[in-house]
């Protein structure tokens, strides 16, 4: 048997290359979860102004865990789980707690109520994304959860003093309430994931992007909230963009469901 017959061995440097890689974006989802109980301490404490950030800071490493994950070919049946746990604390329970503890308290039973109310329909949510099939990936069905705890972070981050009083109260209640309703429904959102950042773009996007982190950077609760709200109701924006854009029928072109004209008689044969 020759030399070049002897099976070799990987190199211990590729299997821990390998290990590593399927180990990064599992990191960023440790992270993503860290953040969930961080917003769940703070709130706690009542430290609102630091608790809310951590909620958007986990969406940002939810973000990037998933594309990671695609760009190595490192995702597994483990990653898919694990992040779906992690996204139960970090855009389930954080929320909850963060908005009880905000302006939910004053209600009573009824607060804690809803904020459960909350909690479950992002179980549900993330559940059922787990096991649908998704023919338009361009779209989610339902708000992601994500997004709908970006609500309640934003909101408290730009007014963090915090509800103590009912009449009040009853504004977080609806604040949770809506979001919880909107990630159960089958109301498509656009996906961000289908966004082609490779492709070649204007300088003029690139001057948008440089006033866009300006704003963010002079105003960064107004621009969270904005951008929250906008995200919110961006299907209804979508729609009305739709109907307003869609070219009506042309008049001398019979509707779809108009009968077929009835056709003419035959004419008689000559001679009678």
């Amino acid at each position: 048997m020759s030399l070049h017959d002897v099976p070799t061995a990987p190199a211990p440097e590729r299997r821990g290359i390998r290990r590593g890689v399927f180990l990064l974006p599992s990191l960023f989802t440790m992270a993503n979860l860290f953040c969930g109980w961080a917003c769940v301490v703070y709130a706690m404490r009542g430290e609102f102004h630091t608790a809310a950030p951590f909620i958007g800071i986990a969406v940002v490493l939810d973000m990037l865990d998933g594309r990671i994950a695609r760009m190595t070919g490192s995702s597994s049946a483990f990653g898919v789980e694990f992040d779906s746990l992690a996204d139960l604390i970090s855009f389930g329970m954080a929320p909850a707690a963060l908005t009880f503890q905000w302006g939910l308290w004053p209600l009573g039973r009824l607060g804690w109520a809803v904020g459960f109310l909350y909690l479950a329909a992002a179980a549900v949510r993330l559940a059922r994304f787990n096991i649908q099939r998704v023919a338009d990936k361009r779209y989610f069905v339902g708000m992601p959860s994500p997004s709908a705890a970006g609500i309640p972070a934003a909101t408290i981050f730009f007014l963090p003093d915090g509800v103590t009083e009912r009449a009040p109260a009853m504004l977080a209640l609806v604040m949770l309430v809506i979001p919880a309703l909107l990630m159960v429904s089958t109301i498509r959102y656009r996906s961000m994931k289908t966004l082609n950042l490779s492709s070649p773009v204007s300088s003029k996007v690139l001057v948008v992007v440089a006033a866009a982190l300006a704003l963010f950077a002079s105003s960064p609760d107004v621009v969270l909230v904005v951008l929250a709200y906008g995200y919110l109701v961006s299907p209804i924006v979508e729609w009305l963009i739709t109907r307003a854009t869609r070219k009506p029928a042309s008049a001398s072109e019979p509707p779809a469901d108009a009968p077929a004209p009835a056709a003419s008689p035959d004419p008689p044969p000559p001679g009678l």
